[in-house]
């Protein structure tokens, strides 16, 4: 079978990234996770990309303090790791518009609510749930969607609904609907993975190759 070379980037534990490279060992997964790239040098999905002998990079205003040149990086190195699917997961940065531009179409984000509620800037980890609970909502649940230039706004392609009880805490939401994520992503990434093999991209359609600038900095994790 054709290889699907997934990137993941993470910022801290990296608690889907853990759960998409488990799910892409078991038998007839069509994707593999071929990368991993994060913002903190000192975050567990690194220590967990040594670990498992994944390829990974730390690339942060650390390493390349002009943002372009940072933005030009991340996307030699995906070009480099020939990387078919970006997903961000726990990535707290926002994608620069060279590697948007490039993998338009190719970059999907996980998010801890139903969207388009509860999303956007400053909307993540408990903020998500604190939200949830104050309005009083009656479902919650994660989304994977496509990422634009904006937080949160791109087309949703799966969410995964569960109720919120009436003595929900931040504490159980936030627990219930991490399990779901790590359910819900590496399904959409083998949904995607499958249907691409199905249907190869033609050569001429690829999408606009990156800016090599910058490549050569990119630290190894």
């Amino acid at each position: 079978m054709t290889e699907f070379r997934v990137a993941v980037f993470a910022s801290h534990e990296g608690t889907n990234l853990r759960a998409l490279h488990r799910a892409s060992l078991e038998p007839g997964m069509a994707y593999s996770v071929a990368l991993i790239l994060s913002n903190n040098r000192d975050s567990g999905a690194l220590s967990y990309a040594r670990t498992h002998a994944i390829p990974a990079a730390h690339l942060s205003g650390l390493t390349h303090p002009d943002p372009v040149e940072l933005d030009a990086a991340i996307c030699a190195l995906l070009r480099e790791q020939l990387v078919d699917l970006i997903v961000t997961a726990g990535y707290l940065k926002k994608i620069g518009p060279l590697t948007l531009a490039s993998y338009a179409g190719q970059i999907i984000n996980v998010h801890p609510s139903l969207l388009p509620r509860h999303g956007g800037q400053g909307m993540y980890g408990r903020a998500v749930h604190e939200a949830v609970l104050a309005s009083g909502d009656p479902m919650t649940g994660p989304s994977v969607h496509l990422v634009t230039a904006e937080y949160d706004t791109g087309p949703v392609i799966a969410r995964h609904e569960l109720p919120v009880h009436p003595d929900d805490t931040v504490e159980s939401l936030a627990s219930r609907v991490l399990a779901a994520e790590h359910d819900l992503l590496p399904a959409v990434v083998q949904y995607l993975a499958a249907r691409a093999i199905s249907r190869p991209t033609p050569a001429e359609s690829v999408s606009t190759p990156c800016d090599p600038v910058g490549a050569a900095d990119a630290n190894p994790a």
